[in-house]
């Protein structure tokens, strides 16, 4: 008798202890970066290595000059330049400054990275 009313206890105790835990969310929130991130997008470095992809390929397909490509890489060098000088607590207004140099770039040399695939 004391095992049959036991074991239904003890059920209900257990799904009354999980149903709670399960349905916390530990992630970051929806629709927002977590808590203390400023930007939800990939790394600089991430960003950075593909403006240098982009600054190969478009030199290499020769619809950009060399001295064209060495300006841009001293602009691809200025930009981990300010990352770094802003380090890693960099206010929103910097990170928002940094966003809109990486995008200007990139706008610039996707320019020519088009032309060059225009030309293949």
């Amino acid at each position: 008798m004391m095992k049959t009313f036991l074991l239904p206890v003890m059920a209900v105790a257990a799904i009354s202890v999980a149903v709670p835990a399960a349905a916390q969310h530990y992630g970051p929130p929806r629709g927002g970066p977590a808590y203390g991130q400023q930007h939800a997008g990939p790394p600089m470095a991430v960003r950075v290595r593909h403006l240098e992809r982009n600054l190969a390929f478009a030199h290499r397909a020769r619809v950009m000059s060399t001295s064209k490509a060495r300006d841009f890489q001293r602009g691809i060098d200025r930009l981990v330049h300010l990352e770094r000088q802003y380090g890693p607590r960099m206010t929103l207004r910097e990170r928002h400054d940094l966003e809109r140099r990486y995008q200007d770039l990139d706008r610039s040399i996707d320019r020519y990275v088009q032309r060059a695939r225009y030309r293949r």
